[in-house]
């Protein structure tokens, strides 16, 4: 069992490919559960993840500010409350529109983390 808070857990900066982006990984492996990993990402203002595809699907929630998902190639404008499940080998970025922070879940199978 497990019971934190996101700001206990240390984060991992991007840069090169992404810009501004910040990861927490908030339960996975080392906090018990094996069959998926719950991150935790925060994109900030100007900021974005670098297109990518992977052999695994993921599912978002985003938690604050607005963004985009581009997936192959295609924009979806996502805001708080937003969700979406993007399946496996499908082209994908997030990028932030807003002035506050683009948070958001991304829960992924052991593999994708």
């Amino acid at each position: 069992m497990i019971v934190s808070h996101r700001d206990m857990v240390e984060g991992i900066s991007f840069s090169g490919e992404a810009k501004n982006v910040l990861k927490k990984t908030l339960i996975g492996k080392n906090e018990g559960w094996e069959d998926y990993v719950m991150r935790y990402f925060e994109v900030g203002e100007g900021g974005y993840s670098p297109k990518h595809v992977h052999p695994w699907p993921h599912i978002v929630y985003i938690l604050g500010g607005e963004g985009v998902i581009d997936i192959e190639g295609k924009e979806h404008g996502v805001k708080t409350g937003s969700y979406a499940f993007i399946s496996s080998n499908l082209e994908h970025q997030f990028l932030n529109t807003g002035s506050d922070a683009f948070s958001f879940i991304c829960i992924v199978p052991p593999e994708g983390d």
